[in-house]
């Protein structure tokens, strides 16, 4: 059995965008989208209507205050033919590649192929919102991604050419700049934070390209997190929302946008009443920079985290689970520098408390390259400060990667019935047959009993435990006697790290009782 990763992406999200106009196909995307609350003051007296509730009986004065600050955003860019196929449907080397190819490849929906002959210009179209009455706007950055010239429709039709003031990838929002003969109608921001699961809201957009539509919803949950990059904390809301929504706001019932509407689930490829929108608390943060113009600089630490499980909570003599537990730590990077190491917990960062990794992720690319900051570390059943220059993150980096390689030779090993394992030495062959480094040292796991604990844990066959209780292990049967060691030492279990393929993590497998 080959080693692969025990963290695995469950892609169920098709991510809202623009529909690209690639003649004669119309091909919609589902991409992001993004949005911002309205300027005026609704009230917000509640009356039932039709089931739901609405200021006034009606929704009328939201959509009359914001509509006309909702604008399309049209991009043209460069087609390429030859990924429009449907093997391959898009190709564009967005982060949200995956999400495409998952979107059009698994749901069975059809891609037109674009004939050879035809003009390699294509045309997409998304939502965008404006904030400034000097013509700034809001949008996806997906949605201007590789554009070659962006025009804005303002609601009473207008067309206006558009400058890209600003892009951010990772949060996946642009800002643009038009210039209008007067001041143009805008939207503000809400308070995304106050949002609770019922609360009603409204998605504006224009889906398919059909012309500015309003929905009502209400938000279905908060904190979803679809995997997609390391500031995940969707609003989920009911809405309908559909490709070309991108980049639409999410307004409450004061008129003021509380998210951006990002992404929906869609097993057919409209909308099933499963929306994701992105908090505007996180999302005005992001503008205010890209107003001033150019990319975002992100933090960096150089750390491989994962959650702290009860089980590892236990195993490290943790009251509680929480913070991020330091898998491995980049050689060179600045968590190298300040000290930090494998093993410790991470349950603080520049006087925030850290909940689980997502956290973590959160707060140090928020921070300025250049910046230094105390972190919080569990080491060694206390708690010790760290302080740390947090370094650029240039470019995303895989902190984890699935591990390839063959079956681990049959050979005398020891068997560990507490936890259900059979362990061996990393002999030549083995190294040779799984192309482990020269310097590889541990005990290689060669059989894993599937009723026990340590394959409930997630160990496979070809793992190599390099340490038992953060002490290092050389061979088998020192794993073996480190674990035996656990054992009697009341703890209720033991916490392993384990080499898989390019990735190391931790592992904390509970011993059976009794």
């Amino acid at each position: 059995m080959s080693p692969q990763s025990i963290i695995r992406r469950h892609r169920v999200a098709a991510l809202l965008g623009a529909a690209l106009i690639i003649s004669p196909f119309v091909v919609s995307f589902a991409q992001s989208a993004s949005g911002i609350g309205a300027s005026n003051t609704v009230a917000t007296t509640q009356t039932p209507v039709a089931g739901i509730t609405a200021p006034n009986g009606s929704f009328a004065p939201i959509v009359a205050a914001d509509k006309p600050a909702v604008v399309t955003v049209t991009t043209v860019m460069k087609a390429q033919p030859e990924t429009m196929s449907e093997d391959q449907p898009f190709d564009g080397g967005s982060p949200f590649d995956d999400y495409f190819r998952q979107f059009f490849g698994d749901q069975g929906v059809p891609m037109p192929k674009t004939p050879p002959q035809q003009s390699q210009r294509a045309e997409a179209l998304g939502s965008g919102f404006i904030i400034g009455a000097d013509g700034t706007i809001v949008t996806n950055n997906h949605v201007i991604d590789g554009a070659t010239s962006i025009k804005v429709i303002l609601d009473d039709g207008t067309e206006l050419p558009a400058k890209l003031v600003g892009r951010d990838a990772k949060n996946d929002l642009a800002v643009l700049k038009v210039k209008a003969a007067k001041p143009l109608p805008t939207v503000k921001w809400g308070d995304s934070d106050k949002l609770m699961p019922g609360d009603q809201i409204l998605a504006f957009g224009n889906p398919f390209g059909i012309g500015t539509t309003v929905t009502a919803g209400i938000v279905s949950a908060r904190g979803r997190d679809l995997n997609s990059g390391p500031f995940d904390d969707f609003i989920q809301i009911d809405a309908p929302i559909n490709h070309g929504n991108s980049g639409g706001p999410l307004v409450d019932v004061g008129g003021n946008v509380v998210g951006i509407n990002t992404a929906i689930f869609s097993p057919n490829g409209g909308s099933v009443g499963v929306g994701f929108a992105i908090p505007s608390d996180q999302a005005q943060k992001v503008v205010a920079k890209l107003m001033k113009g150019g990319d975002i600089e992100y933090g960096y630490l150089g750390v491989q985290i994962q959650p702290v499980t009860q089980d590892v909570a236990s195993a490290m003599g943790l009251d509680h689970p929480g913070g991020a537990l330091v898998a491995a730590v980049t050689e060179g990077s600045p968590a190298a520098k300040a000290g930090i190491a494998t093993g410790d917990v991470i349950t603080g960062f520049a006087g925030e408390a850290i909940k689980d990794p997502k956290d973590l992720s959160r707060a140090v690319a928020d921070v300025s390259p250049g910046a230094k900051e105390t972190l919080d570390v569990w080491r060694n059943g206390k708690t010790v400060q760290i302080s740390a220059d947090v370094g650029r993150n240039a470019e995303d980096t895989k902190t984890a990667a699935n591990g390839e390689g063959g079956k681990p030779s049959a050979g005398e090993g020891l068997r560990v019935p507490s936890l259900g394992l059979g362990l061996t030495d990393i002999t030549p062959d083995v190294r040779e047959e799984l192309n482990l480094a020269d310097n590889q040292r541990g005990a290689l796991v060669e059989r894993v009993n599937p009723d026990k604990a340590a394959s409930a844990a997630g160990l496979e066959p070809g793992d190599v435990i390099v340490a038992v209780d953060r002490t290092p292990v050389k061979s088998a049967r020192q794993a073996n006697q480190a674990i035996a060691e656990a054992g009697k030492s009341g703890r209720k279990s033991v916490l392993l790290l384990v080499d898989r393929g390019d990735a190391q993590i931790f592992v904390a497998v509970p011993f059976a009782a009794g």
